[in-house]
Protein backbone atom coordinates (compact mmCIF):
# COMPACT_ATOMS: atom_id res chain seq x y z
CA UNK A 1 0.00 0.00 0.00
CA UNK A 2 2.88 2.47 0.92
CA UNK A 3 4.17 1.61 -2.52
CA UNK A 4 1.16 2.25 -4.27
CA UNK A 5 1.13 5.77 -2.51
CA UNK A 6 4.77 6.50 -2.93
CA UNK A 7 3.95 5.66 -6.95
CA UNK A 8 0.98 8.01 -7.08
CA UNK A 9 3.14 11.27 -5.15
CA UNK A 10 5.73 10.59 -8.00
CA UNK A 11 4.89 12.62 -11.22
CA UNK A 12 3.91 10.30 -14.01
CA UNK A 13 0.68 9.59 -16.02
CA UNK A 14 -0.98 7.57 -13.82
CA UNK A 15 -0.75 9.84 -11.08
CA UNK A 16 -1.50 12.96 -13.52
CA UNK A 17 -4.58 11.37 -14.59
CA UNK A 18 -5.63 10.58 -10.90
CA UNK A 19 -4.73 13.89 -9.95
CA UNK A 20 -7.10 15.30 -12.19
CA UNK A 21 -9.84 13.25 -11.59
CA UNK A 22 -9.85 13.75 -7.94
CA UNK A 23 -10.08 17.89 -8.81
CA UNK A 24 -13.36 16.69 -11.10
CA UNK A 25 -14.51 15.11 -7.71
CA UNK A 26 -13.41 17.94 -5.73
CA UNK A 27 -14.47 20.72 -7.96
CA UNK A 28 -17.60 19.10 -8.27
CA UNK A 29 -18.76 18.44 -4.50
CA UNK A 30 -17.84 21.93 -3.67
CA UNK A 31 -20.09 23.19 -7.05
CA UNK A 32 -23.06 20.86 -6.14
CA UNK A 33 -23.21 22.60 -2.88
CA UNK A 34 -23.26 25.93 -4.25
CA UNK A 35 -25.87 25.20 -6.93
CA UNK A 36 -27.94 23.83 -4.79
CA UNK A 37 -28.36 27.27 -3.59
CA UNK A 38 -29.17 28.79 -6.46
CA UNK A 39 -25.53 30.58 -6.83
CA UNK A 40 -24.40 32.06 -9.96
CA UNK A 41 -21.27 29.33 -9.99
CA UNK A 42 -22.42 25.79 -9.60
CA UNK A 43 -21.33 22.36 -10.70
CA UNK A 44 -19.56 22.69 -13.52
CA UNK A 45 -17.94 25.84 -13.31
CA UNK A 46 -16.37 24.75 -9.76
CA UNK A 47 -15.40 21.42 -12.03
CA UNK A 48 -13.51 23.66 -14.14
CA UNK A 49 -11.98 26.37 -11.97
CA UNK A 50 -10.55 23.13 -10.13
CA UNK A 51 -9.44 21.36 -12.96
CA UNK A 52 -7.92 24.08 -14.55
CA UNK A 53 -5.80 24.83 -11.54
CA UNK A 54 -4.67 21.52 -11.05
CA UNK A 55 -3.13 21.68 -14.75
CA UNK A 56 -1.41 24.91 -13.41
CA UNK A 57 0.36 22.91 -11.49
CA UNK A 58 1.00 19.99 -13.47
CA UNK A 59 2.06 21.94 -16.26
CA UNK A 60 4.67 23.26 -14.04
CA UNK A 61 5.93 19.43 -12.77
CA UNK A 62 6.10 18.65 -16.48
CA UNK A 63 8.58 21.65 -17.32
CA UNK A 64 10.37 20.92 -14.43
CA UNK A 65 10.04 17.01 -14.34
CA UNK A 66 10.32 16.11 -17.97
CA UNK A 67 11.53 19.19 -20.02
CA UNK A 68 14.20 19.85 -17.66
CA UNK A 69 13.38 24.03 -18.00
CA UNK A 70 15.14 26.24 -15.01
CA UNK A 71 12.93 28.57 -13.42
CA UNK A 72 10.07 28.41 -10.74
CA UNK A 73 7.66 25.72 -10.82
CA UNK A 74 5.16 27.67 -8.59
CA UNK A 75 5.05 30.33 -10.87
CA UNK A 76 2.28 29.61 -12.90
CA UNK A 77 -0.33 28.18 -10.14
CA UNK A 78 0.83 31.69 -8.12
CA UNK A 79 -0.69 33.65 -10.84
CA UNK A 80 -3.82 31.56 -10.70
CA UNK A 81 -4.73 32.85 -7.08
CA UNK A 82 -4.99 36.79 -8.12
CA UNK A 83 -6.58 35.40 -11.51
CA UNK A 84 -9.42 34.00 -9.79
CA UNK A 85 -10.16 37.16 -8.46
CA UNK A 86 -11.21 38.66 -11.71
CA UNK A 87 -13.94 35.18 -11.53
CA UNK A 88 -15.07 35.82 -8.47
CA UNK A 89 -15.56 39.76 -8.74
CA UNK A 90 -18.09 38.61 -11.20
CA UNK A 91 -19.84 36.61 -9.40
CA UNK A 92 -20.11 39.27 -6.46
CA UNK A 93 -23.63 41.22 -7.20
CA UNK A 94 -24.82 44.51 -5.00
CA UNK A 95 -28.73 44.31 -4.77
CA UNK A 96 -30.80 47.28 -3.92
CA UNK A 97 -27.85 49.45 -3.55
CA UNK A 98 -27.17 47.69 0.12
CA UNK A 99 -27.30 43.94 0.21
CA UNK A 100 -24.04 42.20 -1.19
CA UNK A 101 -24.79 38.55 -2.69
CA UNK A 102 -22.12 36.19 -3.79
CA UNK A 103 -19.60 36.62 -1.47
CA UNK A 104 -19.55 33.12 -0.34
CA UNK A 105 -19.52 31.48 -3.45
CA UNK A 106 -16.38 33.93 -4.76
CA UNK A 107 -15.01 32.97 -1.61
CA UNK A 108 -15.44 28.97 -2.69
CA UNK A 109 -14.64 29.35 -5.87
CA UNK A 110 -11.27 30.91 -4.85
CA UNK A 111 -10.42 27.66 -2.08
CA UNK A 112 -11.22 25.26 -5.41
CA UNK A 113 -8.97 26.84 -7.21
CA UNK A 114 -6.55 26.28 -4.06
CA UNK A 115 -7.58 22.69 -3.80
CA UNK A 116 -7.11 22.58 -7.39
CA UNK A 117 -3.51 23.67 -7.15
CA UNK A 118 -2.79 21.16 -4.03
CA UNK A 119 -4.10 18.06 -6.15
CA UNK A 120 -2.11 18.98 -9.18
CA UNK A 121 1.08 18.83 -6.84
CA UNK A 122 0.14 16.02 -5.96
CA UNK A 123 -1.06 17.07 -2.34
CA UNK A 124 -3.74 14.86 -1.61
CA UNK A 125 -4.21 15.34 2.35
CA UNK A 126 -4.12 18.67 2.03
CA UNK A 127 -6.96 18.92 -1.31
CA UNK A 128 -8.92 16.23 0.50
CA UNK A 129 -9.08 18.21 4.09
CA UNK A 130 -9.71 21.75 2.21
CA UNK A 131 -12.70 20.33 0.19
CA UNK A 132 -14.12 18.75 3.26
CA UNK A 133 -13.98 22.19 5.09
CA UNK A 134 -14.75 24.60 2.63
CA UNK A 135 -17.99 22.11 2.35
CA UNK A 136 -18.63 21.96 6.05
CA UNK A 137 -18.11 25.66 6.14
CA UNK A 138 -21.14 26.59 3.37
CA UNK A 139 -23.52 23.71 4.60
CA UNK A 140 -23.31 23.87 8.49
CA UNK A 141 -22.19 27.13 8.72
CA UNK A 142 -25.02 28.58 6.70
CA UNK A 143 -27.23 27.08 8.38
CA UNK A 144 -25.97 28.37 11.72
CA UNK A 145 -25.79 31.65 10.73
CA UNK A 146 -29.57 32.06 8.84
CA UNK A 147 -30.64 31.34 12.90
CA UNK A 148 -28.70 34.61 14.26
CA UNK A 149 -29.11 36.43 11.51
CA UNK A 150 -32.87 37.58 10.20
CA UNK A 151 -34.42 40.10 8.49
CA UNK A 152 -37.85 41.45 7.59
CA UNK A 153 -38.18 43.12 4.15
CA UNK A 154 -41.56 45.62 4.31
CA UNK A 155 -42.16 47.37 1.27
CA UNK A 156 -45.01 50.06 1.42
CA UNK A 157 -46.18 52.60 -1.56
CA UNK A 158 -47.38 55.91 0.07
CA UNK A 159 -49.44 58.78 -1.60
CA UNK A 160 -47.66 61.85 -0.72
CA UNK A 161 -44.28 62.90 0.07
CA UNK A 162 -44.86 64.45 3.09
CA UNK A 163 -46.37 61.62 4.41
CA UNK A 164 -42.80 59.11 4.67
CA UNK A 165 -41.26 60.26 7.42
CA UNK A 166 -44.51 59.93 9.58
CA UNK A 167 -44.30 56.32 8.14
CA UNK A 168 -40.76 55.79 9.17
CA UNK A 169 -41.46 56.77 12.44
CA UNK A 170 -44.31 54.58 12.87
CA UNK A 171 -42.07 51.34 11.44
CA UNK A 172 -39.38 51.96 13.64
CA UNK A 173 -41.45 51.99 16.57
CA UNK A 174 -43.12 48.77 16.01
CA UNK A 175 -40.20 47.00 14.99
CA UNK A 176 -37.78 45.98 17.57
CA UNK A 177 -34.51 45.22 16.27
CA UNK A 178 -31.84 48.09 14.63
CA UNK A 179 -33.85 48.85 11.62
CA UNK A 180 -31.99 49.68 7.99
CA UNK A 181 -34.25 52.19 5.88
CA UNK A 182 -34.33 52.70 2.38
CA UNK A 183 -36.45 54.83 0.49
CA UNK A 184 -36.81 53.90 -3.06
CA UNK A 185 -39.27 55.44 -5.80
CA UNK A 186 -41.97 53.04 -5.94
CA UNK A 187 -42.62 50.44 -7.82
CA UNK A 188 -45.91 50.32 -9.61
CA UNK A 189 -48.12 53.83 -10.64
CA UNK A 190 -51.06 52.55 -8.26
CA UNK A 191 -52.37 55.85 -6.19
CA UNK A 192 -53.50 53.80 -3.58
CA UNK A 193 -50.91 52.95 -0.42
CA UNK A 194 -50.51 48.79 -0.32
CA UNK A 195 -47.91 47.27 1.92
CA UNK A 196 -46.55 43.68 2.53
CA UNK A 197 -43.94 41.45 4.85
Amino acid sequence: MGQIFDYLKEFNVVSSLLRLLLSVVAGGIIGFERGRHGSAAGFRTHILVCVGAAMTSLCSLYCSKVLGLPGDIYRISAQVISGIGFLGAGIILVRNNSTVAGLTTAAGMWVTATIGIAMGFGFYGGALAGTVICVSTTTLLTKLERKTKQSIHFYAEIRSIENVQRVLDEVEAIMEKDLIVEVIPAKSSIPAASAST
